[in-house]
């Protein structure tokens, strides 16, 4: 049987100290002392930590245990506030080597993504969607392992607190998903839409079957599908980021999930990088620069109360995997609108290394799935092949016969 983890008795009162040892494995030892009301004494707890951070979250743990145990308002803390608070203890155990790509998994996906829901709240079907937007995201397989993880131990934390009644981080499948998405990235070209004309169709019927009928989703499709864009990109996009005379947008934020709402913050790659804007969707841009308020600060894009959009917002409005699968696109999703404008850069002519600056790839590798050649294309090809051969062997004939 586990021998029972010491905590101060309620309603103590503690001094603490965060002791720094650079010799040890884990530097940062947290104490906290309290005078025994029995006895007299001064016992204490202490705990080694990683990072001083870690320590002092402990030390706050144990103030709240002495101040009535568990926070009774536990259950209603945002995800990202229990977290944090208990951190040390959901990690307790852990190698070093492991506790870092933790504490990034925790840091960089899990409290953009769900921090800020309240940890009673946090179900399965919350866990499941997040963890296909960091697959969709294009994260390795190691780092959703290790979000997930980090994820897992906190909320087997919250289970030990009584605070929910099972671990709704213990998902299967994922796996399953993750190949299932590594698949259609090694052939992206097979989720893009075929032409123009197939994706004004869509466009239209999206419109056509939002409650609102809000005319401002065909602009977002459109304007997605010709810049290559993913659907924060172009929430994010404001009126001072375009250049109406060379005709670019530079790509410099995204709207995504945060603590509280929906954030802005800097593109997936960290990086800006700028894109052409066809002649196809100027007269829109121009359109909805007119229809803002002036100012360079204004979004080009909103829904129709004004707000940030995010892929869900623009899939629940639309109804859009209703309408996808009405007009026979039943693989599509909202991000195969770039890999559309992708594919459709590829098979105009676009050297690899400038659609690789326009995509924000930070592999070439990613960027050279986009060129894979149809039939057409392949025949091409021979053609050029046969060409060059025959100038060749015709400069040999002429250079033997002077």
């Amino acid at each position: 049987m586990p021998k029972p983890r010491r905590r101060p008795p309620i309603d103590v009162k503690l001094s603490d100290d965060i002791e720094h040892l650079p010799d040890r494995p884990t530097p940062y030892r947290a104490r906290v002392r309290w005078t025994d009301p029995t006895t007299g004494k001064r016992p204490s707890l202490s705990e080694s930590c990683q990072t001083e951070e870690l320590a002092q979250a402990w030390i706050d743990a144990m103030k709240r245990v002495a101040a009535g145990g568990t926070d009774p308002d536990a259950g209603s803390m945002p995800l990202t506030d229990y977290g944090n608070a208990n951190m040390p203890l959901a990690l307790r155990g852990l190698e070093a080597k492991t506790t870092d790509p933790y504490l990034a998994g925790w840091r960089k996906r899990v409290v953009p993504t769900i921090g800020h829901i309240p940890v009673q709240m946090v179900t399965h079907g919350v866990v499941d969607r997040a963890v296909h937007a960091w697959i969709a995201d294009e994260c390795s397989r190691s780092t959703v392992k290790n979000t997930i993880a980090v994820l897992v131990r906190v909320m087997e934390q919250a289970l030990r607190d009584e605070i929910i009644d099972r671990n709704p981080a213990r998902i299967s499948g994922w796996q399953r998903e993750y190949a299932r998405a590594e698949d259609e990235l090694d052939d992206p070209r097979s989720l893009a839409l075929a032409d123009w004309t197939a994706l004004t169709r869509l466009a239209d019927a999206l419109v056509a079957r939002s409650s609102d009928e809000y005319a401002g989703w065909r602009d977002v499709v459109l304007f997605a599908a010709c810049t290559a864009a993913r659907i924060g990109e172009v929430s994010g996009c404001r009126v001072k980021d375009l250049d109406t005379t060379e005709w670019t947008w530079t790509v410099r934020r995204q709207t995504t999930n945060g603590p509280g709402g929906l954030i802005d913050k800097g593109t997936k790659g960290k990086r800006a990088r700028r894109v052409p804007i066809i002649e196809e969707i100027r007269e829109l841009v121009e359109r909805r620069i007119a229809e803002t308020d002036g100012t360079g600060d204004a979004r080009l894009f909103t829904g129709p109360r004004g707000g940030r959009i995010v892929t869900s917002v623009l899939r629940d409005a639309t109804h859009w995997d209703e309408v996808v699968n009405k007009l026979g696109y039943e693989h599509l999703r909202r991000h195969d609108l770039r890999h559309t404008g992708l594919t459709w850069m590829a098979d105009a002519g676009v050297p690899v290394h400038h659609l690789q600056r326009i995509a924000g790839h930070g592999s070439l590798t990613t960027t050279q799935r986009y060129l894979h050649p149809d039939r057409r294309s392949v025949t091409d090809a021979g053609d050029l092949l046969s060409k060059h051969l025959r100038r060749s062997t015709e400069g040999s004939r002429l250079r033997v016969v002077g």
